[in-house]
């Protein structure tokens, strides 16, 4: 129900924005600010914009590498510290919270986040997370340090070493025990879901995010290219492979999370036979997953005030619920895969060849991010007069991991989810439906062809020129309408808070000041747009104003 328009949005939105942005790039040798401003004068807040959602998108998914790094470091140790719940002070039980949770929830909530219980509950710095975030800045910056230069090395091994890793995970994922459940679930379709709008949408901006448009990294690495490069092949071959990774890497989460569904029933099914077995003095081995139900009639007859008393007790176990209850970002790297790997045979192997994994993939998206808002400031010739590229980067990462120091408090989680959320998704919508119309309207669609045949030697054929034209801005004009009214029909922005007395994540309204924090988010970037150009338009006609001839 996923994969149809998954595909569908692969070739009426990803792949054409995915060759604009590349062929503005290499067509004007400049990154996202000076490409626009090339276009019209009055667009260089469209690069803007770019830059600072980068900015802001910098600044937290840093912290998901500093906790690669913490779930990394721990993943040596035998057994896993997120395998089994900690003693309580007494040494009489384990920890209520973890006893009331899990012991992956507990590792994740209490251990590494050691979340509040709501965001106006600010808490202090939590200095171990706080070192693995300088560590992962120091990374990024070692990456960065010369440029393009150093960057393009790494891309090398942060862009393959995750597939040797995947084909490993595959192997081990499809061997295990239930993986069948996780792929037949993933395969299976659903048809009800099709007619779901929120399931075109999501399909959307996956593929959206995915290839990072509206970025500027795009456009910023495109400038790079020799003039003459078939940019329409690269955008077809990244498209292409993009969304097979996604796919491949989807059929190696579902395979472990099969075997996690399928070891949480059987050990629910468990649960509930040993309950049966005890509080009716069954013989062993009589009771079986097979024969369950008709056990509960049975007793439920012969003994039905005794079976009242137990019923409370006995649990709804359900391979399909346990499926159904799928997870995505944090929750699915750092709870989800953890729950699988510490039931695997040799799981400490599994852990440190998962997470370095993910670190790897984690500099890599970093190195992105980065080279949309360096490429700009270095095109600069009034920065670069002053300090060098060195320098820059360093500022960069310096002030970046400042600012996301604010992640590792004890209400960090909470921030992390709002810039994740309302940083960059209706930014990025705007920034890329101004892009194709720019392009499209401002500047000719006609003038670019005729520029890119004359830069690539290929004529532009029919496909892109009625995604850029009409197709792809009808389908984000669109997105935009229903991310607006959802939010006006939801009414008040909530979100997910760690209720530590019940071991569960509970609904809570976000305050005043983190709703403003929302509107500034959003603003700062989007409002660039026509403010630069607001600008721009006085700017000229007061230099028109300054040469008029006096009479």
């Amino acid at each position: 129900s996923f994969l149809v328009p998954y595909l569908i949005m692969l070739f009426v939105e990803g792949m054409p924005l995915l060759y604009m942005e590349l062929a503005v790039g290499q067509r004007m040798r400049q990154g996202s600010i000076g490409a626009w401003r090339t276009i019209s004068p009055y667009l260089s807040g469209v690069g803007i914009a770019s830059v600072v959602v980068s900015f802001f998108g910098t600044i937290y998914y840093n912290v998901i590498n500093a906790w690669s790094f913490w779930y990394l470091f721990h993943s040596f140790q035998d057994p896993l510290p997120w395998s089994v719940c900690p003693l309580n002070g007494n040494h009489t039980g384990y920890e209520e919270e973890c006893e009331k949770a899990s012991s992956t929830q507990y590792f994740w909530y209490r251990k590494t986040l050691n979340i509040s219980p709501s965001i106006q509950e600010t808490g202090g710095v939590q200095w171990e997370p706080a070192l693995c975030l300088i560590l992962a800045w120091l990374m990024v910056y070692l990456c960065i340090l010369r440029g393009t230069e150093s960057t393009g090395k790494v891309v090398y091994f942060t862009a393959l070493l995750p597939y040797c890793v995947l084909i490993i995970y595959l192997i081990r994922g499809l061997t295990l025990h239930g993986a069948t459940n996780g792929l037949m679930y993933m395969f299976t379709p659903k048809i009800e879901q099709l007619a779901n709008p929120k399931t075109w949408v999501n399909a959307a901006t996956q593929i959206f995010f995915s290839l990072g448009l509206g970025f500027g990294s795009l456009i910023a690495f495109a400038s790079y290219n020799e003039p003459s490069s078939n940019c329409q092949k690269h955008a077809i071959t990244v498209s292409l492979i993009n969304s097979s990774t996604s796919i491949f890497a989807s059929i190696v989460t579902f395979s472990i999370y099969g075997f996690k569904a399928t070891f949480n029933y059987e050990s629910c099914l468990n649960k509930v036979i040993l309950l049966l077995t005890n509080s009716f003095d069954l013989e062993d081995g009589s009771v079986t997953a097979s024969n369950l139900e008709q056990v509960k009639d049975y007793l439920a007859s012969t003994d039905p005030s005794r079976y009242s008393e137990v019923v409370p007790l006995i649990k709804n176990c359900s391979l399909e619920s346990e499926l159904d209850t799928a997870v995505q970002g944090t929750g699915l790297a750092f709870i989800v895969y953890t729950e699988a790997i510490k039931n695997m045979e040799v799981s400490q192997l599994w852990s440190v060849l998962y997470f370095f994994m993910l670190l790897v993939l984690g500099i890599g998206s970093m190195l992105g991010n980065t080279a949309a808002i360096l490429t700009p400031l270095t095109d600069s010739k009034v920065i670069t007069s002053h300090l060098p590229k060195e320098a820059i980067s360093g500022l960069l990462c310096l002030i970046s991991c400042a600012v996301g120091l604010v992640f590792t408090m004890e209400a960090g989680n909470y921030w992390f989810d709002i810039f994740n959320d309302y940083a960059a998704t209706l930014s990025l919508l705007l920034i890329v439906l101004v892009e194709t119309i720019a392009l499209c309207y401002v500047y000719g669609l006609r003038r670019f062809e005729n520029e890119l045949q004359a830069m690539t030697g290929r004529a532009l054929n029919w496909y892109w020129k009625a995604m850029w034209a009409c197709v792809s801005p009808l389908l984000i004009i669109g997105l935009l309408f229903f991310y607006l009214s959802d939010y006006i029909i939801t009414g008040t922005l909530q979100y997910q808070a760690w209720d530590a007395t019940q071991g569960q994540l509970v609904t809570k309204d976000y305050p005043a000041y983190a709703l403003a924090v929302i509107g500034l988010l959003v603003a700062s970037s989007t409002m660039c747009i026509p403010l630069v150009a607001l600008g721009t338009f006085i700017m000229h006609r007061y230099k028109r104003g300054d040469t008029a001839p006096v009479a």
